[in-house]
């Protein structure tokens, strides 16, 4: 098999196949929903400008984006989400391309 065509993948958990909703149907929607949630709390994050409040949206952020992770997870070790596998050549010349972008970072590129 190329390494083009690898997926990362879990064995896929089965469920019916019918017009009803099943488990992977729902908790997709569940995380899709949680994925527009935590990009509308960002945007609310950005514009915040009540210390109280922003506090209280970050905290309600978080805990969205820990359900978020969740979902992913739980997607993932049922096998409902899959990657491809990148090839090794395209990951290096990524990382070569952004190495030199530390340049441009204050303190000269160094992280602290």
């Amino acid at each position: 098999m190329n390494q083009n065509q690898q997926k990362i993948q879990n064995p896929e958990t089965q469920v019916p196949k019918t017009p009803q909703m099943n488990e992977r149907d729902f908790i997709n929607d569940l995380l899709t929903t949680e994925k527009y949630m935590t990009t509308s709390y960002s945007m609310a994050l950005h514009e915040a400008s009540h210390q109280g409040l922003y506090q209280d949206i970050m905290q309600i952020f978080t805990e969205t984006q820990q359900c978020q992770r969740d979902l992913f997870d739980l997607m993932f070790k049922k096998g409902w989400y899959s990657f491809e596998a990148a090839e090794q050549q395209k990951l290096q010349q990524a990382y070569q391309q952004y190495q030199g972008y530390t340049n441009q970072f204050p303190n000269g590129g160094t992280l602290q």
